[in-house]
């Protein structure tokens, strides 16, 4: 029964290949970033002359308040026996 509908299929896909070959597809790159609407290439970008020393700002105060606060949550989960590390834990051979 599949077999027998294969031809119809195939001259189907046959005739919608041929149409979308008949119609003409104005395909066009919309990258307004990078040029103007006249064709011409916008100038480069100036660039931060502190990159690296402005992620350096941004890493080392964040990763200190972060080891902050997990040593303040640690210490309150601690002292309210919340979370207390067992003894067995350690190697005491």
């Amino acid at each position: 029964m599949i077999v027998s509908r294969l031809p119809f299929i195939n001259a189907a896909i046959h005739q919608l290949a041929r149409q979308s070959v008949r119609k003409e597809v104005n395909v066009t790159r919309q990258m307004s970033g990078v040029h103007f609407r006249s064709g011409a290439l916008k100038p480069k970008p100036g660039e931060m002359p502190f990159g690296l020393f402005a992620i350096i700002c941004a890493v080392i105060p964040g990763l200190f308040v972060g080891a902050t606060i997990s040593k303040n949550v640690a210490n309150f989960l601690e002292e309210n026996d919340l979370f207390v590390p067992s003894d067995d834990d350690d190697d005491e051979d």
